[in-house]
């Protein structure tokens, strides 16, 4: 096979050798398009057939901790496989299957000391980049509803934090704010009304904090990447089939799944468009999503459904910050394309966050409305 990336075929022969995976090895590729792990499927034939298995060399620069990201995911995995052969439900298909090393380790340590996991290939499955229509979003939505209600029960406080303070929306406030004192590229003059558009709402933005911190809102498992190709959806019913992506599975709020999930799934226009006017927050898909949330995880609390909507906006806003931040720094962490990449992403936040100011009154008529169809 010869060179796959940065790794030899007789170095990923010594990976794969090393997990417990059963069977005789047919061939092994590159598979997907990720930008973090490296990622192949392998195919091996076995007396039941032909199984594939996914195997990643984890990004120890973006995961500093990939021994405590195993424990969560290894953690939340089993309860899950748990949950669902107790509902009746296809454990192989239904979440992600480690695949344990020789040694009965999550994961293996090369001798380059690189991280490798395994994980059962889910057959018959597929995933999208873009809402197209409102089923699959509608769809996405039970996926992750489902995974929330699954593990409502779950320890999060046991769970490692991998990426510390990845939702605390009054410390990414904090990086503004400090970044907006420094001003390194001399930016700061030519966004001022993208400046006091983020620090009018600086005291808001603090309230999902404080209310978990207060015990208002339930300490949960979150998934933290709640895009629509993070659900794999069955590919013949097209119905939601298994939450995968689980490396940033962090203790949170139930919100900051939904929040991100309307921050992506409800805009009407790229993250950096550049024509604002294009940009609304669509109340069909808000009602469409809201919808398959709350049928699935009949779990939240009274307190949880009443800030679904805060949930959204503050989601959005904390991006936006971000990517102004980020702007205002020199464009050092989000990667850009063209000069200005980072403020249009920044506009297109606010630009959403208005839009949800002018229909507040509609997103806490849609979610009453949602929620009591389910109690």
């Amino acid at each position: 096979m010869g060179k796959t990336k940065d790794v030899s075929h007789q170095e990923l022969m010594e990976v794969i050798n090393s997990f417990d995976f059963g069977g005789k090895l047919e061939e092994v590729g590159i598979f997907g398009n990720g930008h973090i792990n490296e990622t192949y499927c392998a195919v091996f034939s076995t007396e039941a057939g032909q199984k594939r298995y996914i195997l990643q060399k984890m990004n120890k620069q973006i995961f500093k901790d990939p021994v405590g990201l195993m424990e969560n995911i290894s953690g939340v995995t089993s309860w899950l496989k748990k949950k669902i052969l107790e509902n009746g439900g296809d454990a192989e298909r239904e979440t992600l299957n480690i695949v344990n090393d020789r040694a009965g380790a999550p994961y293996f340590v090369d001798k380059e000391g690189e991280y490798w996991r395994a994980y059962l290939f889910i057959e018959d499955a597929t995933c999208f980049d873009q809402v197209e229509n409102d089923e699959d979003f509608y769809q996405s939505a039970v996926g992750f509803g489902t995974f929330q209600q699954l593990l409502a029960e779950f320890p999060a406080e046991k769970l490692h934090e991998t990426i510390p303070n990845f939702h605390n929306t009054p410390d990414r406030y904090r990086a503004f704010l400090e970044t907006l004192e420094r001003d390194p590229m001399r930016r700061a003059a030519q966004v001022q009304p993208e400046i006091e558009f983020a620090l009018a709402r600086q005291s808001e933005m603090a309230a999902l904090q404080t209310a978990l911190k207060a015990g208002e809102l339930p300490l949960r498992v979150t998934h933290n990447d709640t895009k629509l190709n993070n659900v794999l959806l069955d590919a013949k019913t097209r119905k939601a089939l298994c939450v995968i992506d689980l490396d940033t599975v962090m203790p949170g709020s139930s919100l900051y799944d939904f929040g991100d999930s309307i921050r992506f799934g409800a805009a009407t226009a790229a993250e950096d468009e550049r024509d604002l006017s294009r940009m609304e927050m669509s109340l069909e898909r808000f009602r469409v999503f809201t919808r398959g949330y709350v049928r699935s995880c009949p779990g939240l609390t009274q307190k949880e459904l009443e800030l679904l909507p805060l949930g959204a906006k503050t989601m959005t806003m904390e991006c936006g910050v971000r990517f102004l931040t980020d702007y205002l720094d020199g464009d050092h962490y989000f990667a850009v394309h063209r000069d200005g990449q980072n403020l249009d992403r920044a506009r297109t936040q606010f630009r959403l966050v208005a839009d949800m100011e002018k229909k507040w009154n509609e997103m806490q008529k849609i979610v009453a409305e949602e929620a009591n169809k389910e109690r």
